[in-house]
């Protein structure tokens, strides 16, 4: 019974149970260092707005949901101070969302954290085996960045 083939489904729960073990980590450490209210979905919010800033219909898009729902993240994230809205120089109707010094700091806070994460997994499963489900990945997943609109995907 040792041998048997895991079922298929658990390919895809462990994949996500890890996603949500590094998250959630992640977002405790976060909360330690200054950002308590940073939640996932602002995270890739953040992503989205990237470091030139954008619309809130590019940002909706880049999350796949509608400019309403990104608006009311935006609003959430501004509110927080992680945004602001700035007339776009290259389109005077409409407002540019950009990221403010302290939507930069957690952006930056959290690459440093993930870095740290990453080396706890290479500590308890080694650095070849760590490398080595990295490069299985990127085989099977198709090379279209990283995306960010798992928002949306999940909605």
């Amino acid at each position: 019974m040792a041998d048997r083939e895991p079922p298929g489904f658990e390919l895809p729960l462990l994949l996500f149970a890890g996603f949500r073990s590094l998250i959630d980590q992640l977002h405790a450490e976060l909360a330690e260092r200054g950002h308590p209210d940073v939640r996932p979905a602002y995270g890739f919010a953040m992503q989205a707005i990237g470091a030139h800033g954008a619309s809130a219909s590019e940002i909706g898009r880049r999350l796949g949901v509608s400019k309403q729902a990104a608006g009311k993240t935006v609003d959430r994230l501004a509110a927080l101070g992680y945004v602001e809205r700035v007339d776009d120089p290259q389109d005077a109707r409409r407002k540019l969302i950009r990221l403010t010094p302290r939507g930069i700091d957690s952006l930056a806070q959290a690459a440093e954290i993930f870095d740290r994460l990453r080396a706890q997994w290479v500590h308890k499963l080694g650095a070849d085996r760590v490398t080595q489900l990295e490069s299985s990945l990127r085989t099977v997943v198709p090379n279209a960045g990283f995306p960010v609109d798992v928002p949306g995907w999940f909605g």
